[in-house]
């Protein structure tokens, strides 16, 4: 999912860090919120877990460059069923800063294009949430069906940014248009594997719900809404 660097250059790069500034903003408010329901120690711990995850999602599982971008296993319905939104969305900031100033330098001039890509269909991915999972359900408990909306609602929302990126920087030349197709493809793969690992973490859930109150987890994941 990361933006090439020379896809979007020169003055166009100014709107990459507006959409940053905005996620950032409201990444900023839902993390306040957080804070004040849960308080600052778990919203730390769940960030900086979710954080090695990201990093790890990026530099430790396989991922290929196809059409205008690579393909990665980013998980982001995963992160947010394990640690919540607010969470999530501060790890795969800081997962993506990290390995950007350690790996690929070179992502860095890109670093707002991309953290819009990740961070805006996370939020998107958390209203679904609101609306397909009842508040009577605990996420350990939740379905195929369910984990294969959220995970379709963000991989969607990876490829449509994307694409938006390149046709932003590149046009709608033909050429342009089948490497977008080509990427979109490819995260086929990702849309149908990401529910199955859903599942399996969910499953360990069960197995440890006795840690339901732990600081490590989002409440939610073990115990549903009061």
């Amino acid at each position: 999912m990361h933006i090439e660097p020379g896809i979007v250059d020169g003055a166009k790069m100014a709107l990459g860090y507006a959409t940053a500034a905005g996620v950032l903003a409201y990444a900023a408010k839902r993390s306040w919120e957080t804070i004040k329901r849960n308080g600052i120690v778990p919203m730390g711990v769940r960030s900086l877990m979710a954080a090695v995850m990201v990093l790890c999602f990026f530099e430790v599982f396989p991922h290929y460059p196809i059409g205008v971008s690579e393909v990665h296993l980013i998980l982001g319905s995963t992160l947010f069923l394990m640690f919540g939104a607010a969470p999530a969305a501060v790890g795969l900031a800081a997962g993506l800063l990290i390995q950007g100033l350690l790996f690929a330098p070179a992502d860095l001039p890109q670093y707002g294009m991309n953290m819009t890509t990740l961070l805006v269909p996370l939020f998107a991915l958390s209203a679904l949430a609101r609306r397909i999972i009842p508040e009577n359900t605990a996420y350990k408990d939740v379905k195929y069906a369910q984990c294969l909306a959220l995970s379709t609602a963000y991989q969607a929302g990876v490829v449509a940014w994307v694409g938006f990126w390149a046709v932003y920087g590149q046009g709608v030349g033909a050429a342009n248009l089948a490497e977008i197709g080509t990427f979109g493809m490819a995260y086929m793969t990702v849309i149908l594997l990401e529910p199955l690992v859903d599942l399996a973490v969910l499953a360990a859930a069960k197995a440890l719900h006795r840690h339901g109150g732990s600081m490590v987890f989002h409440a939610r994941l073990f115990k549903a809404e009061a």
